[in-house]
């Protein structure tokens, strides 16, 4: 079995960033690491596929604690008059104990970002969609946004077969090996119903950095 490397880790010192930006010592790593763990499930659970939520970045000063959600539909994270920010606001800011600042990025194309297209094919897979019309789909649209090279693959009881499988779909090209690619990659879970979790992953080519 071979060991694998994810393309985000091994590329933080290239083109990659950190996101979660501070620094502790041992004794308080942990309960600040549970804190960022429990902020991201929130926004998660929130909004759920809804969002469209791509990442959440944290970043901490001594009195202030920044989070930026990068999304493709700001307007469902935003909410009516800004009810949605302001709800969350607190929500964060009940988590830290300290004041909070939310910052909302839109999304221009989601279809360059492995995250939501992840989701995006899990959300089809769970409306009983036949796998591979999804990932043909979904690499399609990708290749059209302007992407160098997609790459997904698909796990589980597909289409509800007896026996689990995996399945990939590569359009392009896919640098695995070439730390100064700019590579996204993103997992999602789908539940078939009758057939489990169908585990989906993403890895998507933008060019080199």
């Amino acid at each position: 079995m071979g060991q694998k490397v994810n393309p985000i880790s091994m590329r933080l010192q290239a083109n990659k960033d950190w996101r979660s930006k501070w620094f502790v010592g041992k004794r308080q790593y942990a309960g600040y690491l549970a804190q960022d763990l429990k902020v991201r499930k929130l926004i998660q659970d929130k909004f759920g596929s809804r969002g469209a939520i791509n990442k959440v970045d944290i970043e901490r000063s001594p009195n202030l604690v920044t989070v930026t959600i990068a999304t493709a539909k700001a307007g469902v994270v935003i909410g009516r008059g800004g009810q949605g920010a302001q709800e969350l606001k607190a929500a964060i800011e009940k988590v830290y104990g300290v004041p909070a600042r939310v910052n909302i990025e839109e999304v221009k194309k989601p279809d360059l970002y492995a995250k939501l297209v992840a989701e995006n094919i899990a959300h089809q897979l769970e409306r009983r969609m036949s796998f591979r019309r999804a990932i043909k789909s979904a690499s399609a649209a990708t290749m059209r946004a302007g992407a160098r090279g997609i790459r997904i693959e698909v796990a589980g009881r597909l289409n509800g077969a007896e026996m689990s499988r995996r399945e990939k779909e590569a359009v392009g090209s896919v640098p695995l090996h070439t730390i100064r690619a700019d590579i996204d990659f993103a997992s999602a879970r789908a539940n078939w119903p009758g057939a489990g979790i169908i585990g989906i992953k993403v890895w998507i080519y933008k060019g080199e950095k």
